[in-house]
């Protein structure tokens, strides 16, 4: 049996007031999510283990069965597999937003969801004021992209920016959590200073201003690792081929030391307006010649971050009619019988605009298995289900291994 997973990136949230006290996951009109909890088996997954942050390379680590201690370094090494950004010995990289300041306050962690092409024209321009051979940057997606130093330590206390909107900036930078890390932090901290300088009177933000957008006016280093040392999943769990769907870096990037097939869509933006019709065919066509297909999708965690509830609710109502109505239709033609699981990374609540580590809700369909009794899909009916709570590789092998 082949298997693949919709992830619906912070799609778990809790209950909202405005949505009359339910989640918008409990809110939104979701029919194919509650048929396949009605076919399949129900339960929850801790997808960040005690003693690590809520982030997305935590949770999607997780749930694709890897054990954190032995090989987490952070986000930005993963990305940089993505971006094809090859890590030497001994170089630390750094996720770089371009994140947008105002009064002295992080008003956004995504300078407004600034274009890629916005991006990396401020990019270059970084490279070409404080580039060097200790120091380059590398253009992502997006708000999304790379910061390489030579030499450094990655033993620094660095701060998501996306967990702290409106929060004064200058006591949230890098500070050394060792001695042997000091001049690593004061050069990431000059980097900081000098990029808001070099950015405040750029010709793409001045237009930006112009025309009523958030100014991409400062840079913001966090996440610093090494290069990581990752089996496959094919090692791990012995199917042939995998496939990885996604518009974010970190998630093709993760498919890369994965050993999975990284599959582009045209038109995928990681935001509302993805292309989720491209991305539902790109996973079937992907089923006919592999095993294992990882297919992600960010608009939930995006408006979660932005705190736009109804927004929100339908980043969900359309991973239901657009993606998961889709590839459910199609594989129940198929004579070869195909594992659809369906989960969030984690929680990303609107009322507090950034991720939390509290167990999500998960549904495993594979065809002939005899359901349990839950009859939908929420943060709370599944507490009925029959898998109870997963943790570490317990879920990926419920989905891959038969």
């Amino acid at each position: 049996m082949k298997s693949i997973i919709i992830l619906g990136d912070g799609m778990a949230d809790e209950p909202i007031e405005a949505l009359g006290n339910k989640t918008p996951l409990q809110y939104a009109q979701t029919p194919y999510m509650d048929k396949l909890a009605q076919l399949g088996i129900t339960g929850r997954m801790q997808t960040v283990p005690e003693g690590y942050l809520p982030g997305s390379e935590v949770a999607n680590l997780t749930i694709l069965g890897y054990d954190l201690p032995k090989m987490y370094e952070g986000r930005a090494v993963l990305e940089a597999a993505s971006m094809g950004v090859n890590l030497e010995a001994g170089e630390v990289a750094l996720r770089c937003n371009l994140i947008c300041i105002e009064k002295e306050l992080i008003k956004n962690h995504s300078a407004g969801h600034i274009t890629t092409e916005e991006a990396d024209e401020l990019i270059k321009t970084l490279n070409e004021k404080l580039g060097s051979d200790m120091v380059r940057f590398h253009t992502g997606v997006s708000y999304r992209h790379l910061l390489v130093l030579k030499t450094g330590s990655k033993e620094l206390d660095c701060t998501p920016p996306h967990d702290v909107p409106l929060h004064p900036f200058q006591p949230l930078m890098i500070e050394p959590l060792v001695p042997e890390a000091e001049d690593t932090a004061k050069l990431l901290n000059a980097l900081i200073l000098k990029s808001q300088e070099i950015l405040k009177d750029h010709p793409v933000n001045q237009k930006r201003i112009i025309e009523g957008k958030d100014p991409a006016n400062s840079i913001w280093p966090w996440s610093p690792g090494y290069r990581p040392a990752m089996q496959t999943m094919s090692e791990m769990l012995g199917f042939e081929k995998g496939a990885v769907i996604s518009a974010v870096d970190l998630i093709r990037g993760i498919g890369v030391y994965a050993g999975l097939d990284v599959i582009q869509v045209e038109g995928a933006t990681g935001l509302y307006d993805t292309n989720y019709e491209g991305k539902a065919q790109a996973a079937l066509d992907a089923l006919k010649t592999h095993d294992f297909v990882y297919l992600h999708i960010e608009a939930s965690d995006e408006a979660g971050h932005e705190g736009d509830v109804d927004l929100k609710v339908k980043t969900i109502e359309y991973l239901d009619r657009r993606v998961i109505r889709l590839i459910f239709e199609e594989l129940q033609q198929w004579d070869e019988p195909v594992a659809i699981a369906i989960l969030p990374d984690h929680p990303t609540p609107c009322a507090i605009r950034t991720h939390t580590n509290k167990p999500v809700p998960f549904l495993i369909y594979k065809p002939g298995e005899q359901p349990d009794k839950v009859m939908a899909f929420d943060e709370y009916v599944v507490e009925n289900g029959k898998y109870g709570i997963l943790e570490k590789d317990e879920f990926i092998k419920k989905v891959v291994l038969y």
